[in-house]
């Protein structure tokens, strides 16, 4: 269904504006009429209009046209790409000719023709809704930019548990069925969910992935679903949400499992829906996503505390897919390694550089606590640190935790300990810590607060 755009008249004369709502309520969405010119700038933010039918005069015996222009350089501080139509009963060219300097778009006279006035309001909406194509397009490329800088990265692994994993994204790649990714911090999470795209038929469109674990709860919906300028006090523009622009491509919420029960409704509600509305508006915008999700909580123990809703969890989960921890499947560790040489070598320009037989003993006989995570920034230090063309163990620079005895019996407590191991590793410097751990700094800080260190 075509858009027919929002109109708001501002004109003092009451008849003319009642004329107006006449003629032209069947051509637009929308039509608004204010005859205060006061209540310009409110109105205007207040219904995200498309164009503005603004009358030059508002003083009776005052017809200079310099209250028109007034109102239309007000409402272009509000709005520089604001489509305005200035109408007025004195056919001025010279006025004509100042008004679209200060960046009018057109001008009508009165008294008007009405198939020339519809024609040029048409017009005019063609306009706006180009602009807001050409803006909504530059949002997305700049999103897409960020998602396709991202790693190339692919799931490594032949052992037995992988291979029920890869036989798993074969068999759900090809559906539209919501698919919950549970595992380890580390594990690969995300490298599933992107072959799960790939392989799907939305794999010509975008997969848009958040973390939701970095989101504040203030940020959450203007994040998710987008907001109109001035919806809140740093909106200075509009905003185009991650489900917008993950439109018939894959979204992907990680760390699902940190939402907070009062954002999860809100979240079911557009999943549900399929649709939303960004904040600042009251327009539901239609979204077609394939929905993947991810956490490393035990969401079925959140739920009988209250913390995680049940009909959310039944709605992401259509499918679901436990990742194993790199511990669990040992015989994929030099695999993965050898990866990851390969990749940091490259870009370090060491191309001679292998692995000695005490470092793939080494790499083999440690637990991983942080999964394919720290493994894979063990071996990039290693490649950055290494002398002459061989990896010793020592440049791995792991520490303890290298048996079974040593092993925690909670995943905490191991995520507490690589957490104190990064910290005392980078001095304090949480920024650095968040680096070594592969973290959002913002994700360590929620963790550091959690585990009080």
């Amino acid at each position: 269904m075509q858009n027919k755009g929002k109109l708001l008249i501002v004109d003092d004369d009451k008849s003319i504006l009642r004329s107006l709502k006449i003629l032209l309520d069947d051509e637009f969405e929308i039509v608004k009429t204010i005859s205060n010119p006061n209540l310009i700038l409110s109105e205007y933010q207040k219904g995200s209009y498309d164009v503005v039918l603004l009358d030059m005069n508002f003083s009776a015996g005052l017809n200079t046209g310099n209250k028109g222009i007034f109102w239309l350089n007000e409402i272009l501080k509000t709005d520089i790409h604001a489509i305005i139509i200035l109408i007025t009963a004195y056919g001025d060219v010279d006025l004509t000719v100042k008004a679209i300097k200060e960046g009018a778009t057109d001008f009508v006279i009165k008294p008007w023709n009405n198939d020339k006035l519809i024609s040029t309001l048409k017009s005019a909406l063609k306009i706006r809704q180009s602009q807001l194509k050409i803006k909504k397009l530059d949002k997305e490329k700049d999103t897409l930019s960020a998602e396709l800088n991202k790693s190339t990265e692919k799931t490594i692994g032949s052992s037995p548990a992988m291979n029920k994993i890869f036989s798993f994204i074969d068999k759900v790649a090809g559906t539209d069925a919501n698919v919950l990714i549970l595992g380890e911090n580390g594990t690969g999470k995300e490298l599933i969910a992107r072959e799960i795209h790939q392989k799907s038929k939305r794999s010509s469109k975008p997969m848009i992935s958040v973390d939701l674990g970095t989101i504040t709860e203030t940020l959450f919906e203007s994040e998710l679903f987008g907001h109109k300028k001035g919806a809140f006090t740093d909106a200075k523009e509009d905003r185009i949400g991650r489900f917008e622009v993950a439109n018939e491509g894959t979204l992907f919420l990680d760390e699902i499992g940190n939402i907070p029960v009062s954002l999860q409704s809100k979240l079911l509600t557009a999943l549900q829906k399929r649709e939303i509305i960004p904040l600042g508006s009251n327009t539901p915008v239609p979204i077609d996503i394939r929905l993947i999700s991810a956490t490393n909580k035990n969401l079925d123990e959140l739920i009988q505390q209250g913390l995680f809703r049940d009909d959310l969890y039944y709605r992401i989960n259509t499918v679901q897919v436990d990742l194993p921890a790199l511990r669990e499947r040992k015989e994929d560790i030099i695999q993965i390694a050898e990866y990851y040489l390969k990749i940091f070598t490259l870009k370090y320009e060491k191309h001679l550089l292998k692995f000695s037989k005490n470092a793939i003993d080494t790499l083999q006989n440690y637990n991983w606590p942080g999964n394919i995570r720290e493994l894979k920034h063990t071996i990039e230090k290693a490649v950055i640190l290494s002398s002459g063309n061989t990896i010793q163990a020592d440049d791995f620079m792991l520490k303890k935790i290298t048996s079974n005895s040593d092993w925690p019996l909670k995943f905490e407590e191991i995520e507490k300990a690589a957490i104190k191991r990064a910290l005392t590793n980078n001095k304090g410097v949480i920024v650095d810590a968040a680096k070594e751990l592969g973290l959002t700094r913002q994700t360590l800080h929620n963790k550091i607060n959690k585990y009080k260190l």
